[in-house]
């Protein structure tokens, strides 16, 4: 794949829901590309279609029509070990409410994923105490959640989402449960690995944290209505 080569490539990508005799179409005919180290925003109304996109490009569903490549594997073709594994070893996922192990230390919280994957490092302590690091809590690795402040706790999370050294990361309203100051904070670090090359798309309501998106998608009834790049 060159550098030039998207990512991530929608093509026509639709999804239906079949909720008792109704049909929802969440998504209807999405054309879009996702580069390599581009940071996205996609913002919309409740049942715009974003959460139903994000699901598909973390390969926790399929589409019902078009095509959907992450990296150059088209996800329909794909059987479920190996949607597993491409979620594994190429996407990162973070959400508003973090979903630590309330019981765990923030090392064995980020070590969770490394224990299923296929090619593991070979010193899983040592690349979770890394990933750590990299968020600047090498001095909370023995603390549990309880122990540590909301946007500690989201940074616990961001080095899960790191350990598997994936090219694409997926924040759910990352900071919907943090203070502003908090929230910035958390935003310059995905700023920041986005500029190590890493994907970055998050779903967000708040016009400040779309504001560091290199790019703005909006959503309305399945369909893009604005896609917005930063100019320069």
């Amino acid at each position: 794949m060159t550098e030039t080569t998207p990512l991530i490539s929608c093509r026509d990508v639709t999804k239906t829901y079949i909720m008792g005799t109704q049909k929802v179409h969440a998504l209807r005919g999405v054309d879009l590309t996702f580069n390599r180290g581009e940071m996205t925003a996609i913002m919309g109304p409740s049942g715009s279609g974003k959460s139903t996109l994000m699901n598909l490009i973390g390969a926790l569903d399929v589409p019902s029509s078009g095509e959907l490549e992450i990296n150059g594997n088209n996800l329909a073709t794909l059987k479920s070990n190996d949607l597993a594994d491409l979620r594994n070893e190429t996407i990162g996922f973070i959400f508003q409410q973090f979903n630590l192990l309330g019981r765990s230390t923030a090392l064995t919280n980020v070590k969770l994923p490394l224990r299923y994957s296929r090619k593991p490092p070979i010193d899983i302590d040592a690349r979770a105490a890394e990933c750590l690091e990299m968020v600047g809590l090498g001095d909370r690795m023995d603390h549990r959640p309880m122990q540590l402040s909301g946007g500690q706790q989201q940074r616990v999370a961001i080095a899960r989402a790191l350990s598997g050294s994936p090219s694409i990361i997926l924040a759910d309203e990352p900071t919907g449960a943090l203070d502003t100051k908090t929230s910035e904070d958390i935003m310059d670090l995905l700023t920041g690995l986005s500029g190590q090359g890493i994907t970055v798309i998050i779903v967000t309501h708040e016009q400040e944290v779309a504001d560091y998106a290199d790019r703005k998608i909006h959503f309305r009834d399945g369909q893009i209505e604005r896609d917005e790049r930063a100019t320069a």
